[in-house]
């Protein structure tokens, strides 16, 4: 009776941890594809933002690095339903502009600036 009783705890504990194994595939397959998706979208910016402010290859690692913290933290405010996200936008979007301030030359942060501006 006992080996039946441990047989039957066992398989259920398996069945326990597959469901979990399950759950965790599908939370690592949707932050694989977001990962993706703001890769792209950190991509597409950074190139345009090359052509418009003629940066040099030495710093497309630098802006590609600027452009996809703020791509993934303004996707993460707009997640959440927070009154609050006028001041979290207005963090991001300034420490966005401090850290294209740092990697660009300030002949390119002006054109960079006229660009935002208009």
């Amino acid at each position: 009776m006992r080996k039946i009783i441990t047989l039957c705890l066992f398989a259920f504990a398996l069945l326990l941890g597959t469901q979990s194994a399950v759950a965790q595939n599908s939370k690592l397959k949707k932050n694989t594809e977001l990962n993706s998706i703001i890769n792209a979208k950190a991509v597409q910016k950074t190139e345009s933002l090359a052509k418009m402010i003629e940066l040099e290859k030495e710093q497309l690692d630098d802006v590609y690095d600027v452009v996809r913290t703020y791509t993934y933290d303004s996707y993460m405010i707009h997640q959440t339903k927070n009154e609050d996200n006028r001041e979290a936008i207005a963090a991001v979007e300034a420490q966005f502009d401090s850290g294209m301030e740092e990697v660009l030359t300030p002949t390119q942060y002006k054109r960079y600036k006229n660009l935002v501006n208009h």
